[in-house]
């Protein structure tokens, strides 16, 4: 379902989202949970507009103009079409575009190695911290994204801003 690139990318992610893990001390099950969601999360990524429109209906402007916004959210449709019943993976699927729940530890494993593995050549310091401070770098990632896509005069999904505004206001 997905190119070589991505493909690539893929195991990148997987790799680096256990490595996340067993830093943090996971237990088997957040190791598994996470590396199944890792597999999965871009499963989504190649299907056109129109496909991802189907599995995941719009919720937002952002979602109707850019459906590729929907890619975590269809994911996480074909993952449970698949048999995959554990709520850790499907969360960390479909929440892997816009920011998992702060506490999320498997979700954010691999938000954090999605968006920092090396092939993307960006955010060294946030795949640094988060071999010993997960959820120091989760705030950071979320941070990165946001001031990106401002900084580019693109739209922030209302998840993120929802997830990032809680991030700040825990932690001021």
């Amino acid at each position: 379902m997905v190119n070589g690139e991505r493909f690539a990318h893929i195991m990148r992610v997987a790799a680096l989202a256990e490595t996340i893990g067993i830093a943090n001390a996971f237990t088997r099950g957040e190791l598994r949970a996470t590396s199944l969601a890792a597999v999965l999360h871009d499963v989504a990524r190649d299907l056109g507009d129109e496909r991802l429109l189907e599995l995941a209906p719009p919720e937002n402007a952002i979602e109707r103009d850019y459906p590729i916004a929907l890619h975590g959210r269809a994911g996480r449709a074909i993952a449970a079409s698949w048999g995959v019943t554990d709520e850790r993976v499907l969360d960390a699927i479909e929440h892997h575009v816009c920011g998992p729940r702060p506490g999320d530890r498997v979700a954010m494993a691999v938000y954090i190695a999605d968006v920092t593995e090396p092939g993307r050549g960006v955010n060294v310091d946030v795949r640094e911290l988060a071999m010993h401070d997960l959820a120091r770098a989760y705030k950071r990632a979320l941070e990165s994204k946001v001031r990106y896509l401002r900084s580019h005069g693109k739209a922030v999904h209302p998840r993120t801003l929802k997830v990032h505004d809680e991030l700040n206001t825990q932690h001021s």
